[in-house]
């Protein structure tokens, strides 16, 4: 039977998904993107240079920085300034992972894509909401570039999105909230294309352990998620 969620969902549902684009004014690309009480804003800068190890091999990048304002939490956190968390490391290169896989590099030619990723409001699901709001704000940033004549053609080649799944008490559940994730039995974030292929599965049993078929139903739980934010994704970008 299905415990019932703090925020009366069902166990398959979402929260509420709301992508606000434009939401700055210098930004290449600018997305406040929320998750239910999950809010971060996601921009996108450009510079016309790589990092050296890709200097002259006529390819692109797209990295990306992650940070939580100190009041995103109730209780208060220091800023990271000159020392980043191992947390904070490990999330910021999911994301750039993650959306390096919505790009052709050649096409992107030799200039860097940065995306910031800057949590106003945590209520879980931070990393998951900047990848699948980051990649909306990296759209906007691709189409002032073909605006601007500084690409003939898209680099884009697949959508991206992200969700948390985890366990609770044996059953799977879909995009945990706060008070769901710090119970979890497991927790696991997914990152799929729009062809529900797999770019990053990031599973931990914080008590005990899975078996194989807690996690095939951990990960068709999470494509049904994903196909919910493509078509969020897509009806955001029309």
């Amino acid at each position: 039977m299905a415990l019932p969620r703090p925020d009366g969902r069902q166990p398959d549902q979402l929260r509420p998904i709301r992508f606000e684009r434009g939401f700055t004014k210098f930004a290449w690309g600018s997305v406040l993107t929320s998750f239910g009480d999950t809010q971060v804003l996601c921009t996108v800068s450009v510079q016309e240079s790589v990092p050296k190890f890709l200097e002259g091999t006529g390819k692109g990048w797209l990295t990306a920085e992650y940070r939580m304002l100190p009041n995103a939490t109730p209780q208060r956190h220091p800023r990271e300034l000159l020392k980043l968390s191992g947390r904070t490391q490990e999330i910021q290169r999911l994301i750039g992972r993650s959306l390096r896989a919505s790009l052709d590099l050649e096409q992107l030619g030799e200039r860097t894509l940065t995306v910031d990723a800057d949590v106003l409001q945590a209520d879980a699901g931070t990393r998951t909401a900047s990848i699948t709001g980051g990649y909306v704000a990296v759209v906007d940033a691709i189409n002032q570039l073909l605006a601007q004549g500084k690409l003939t053609q898209s680099p884009l080649r697949h959508r991206v999105a992200a969700v948390s799944v985890g366990l609770l008490e044996g059953e799977p559940y879909l995009d945990l909230c706060y008070e769901e994730d710090v119970i979890a039995q497991v927790d696991f974030n997914v990152v799929m294309n729009d062809r529900l292929e797999a770019i990053e599965v990031q599973g931990t049993a914080e008590q005990g352990s899975f078996n194989r078929h807690q996690l095939n139903q951990m990960l068709d739980r999470a494509e049904v998620g994903i196909e919910q934010l493509l078509s969020a994704q897509q009806d955001a970008l029309s």
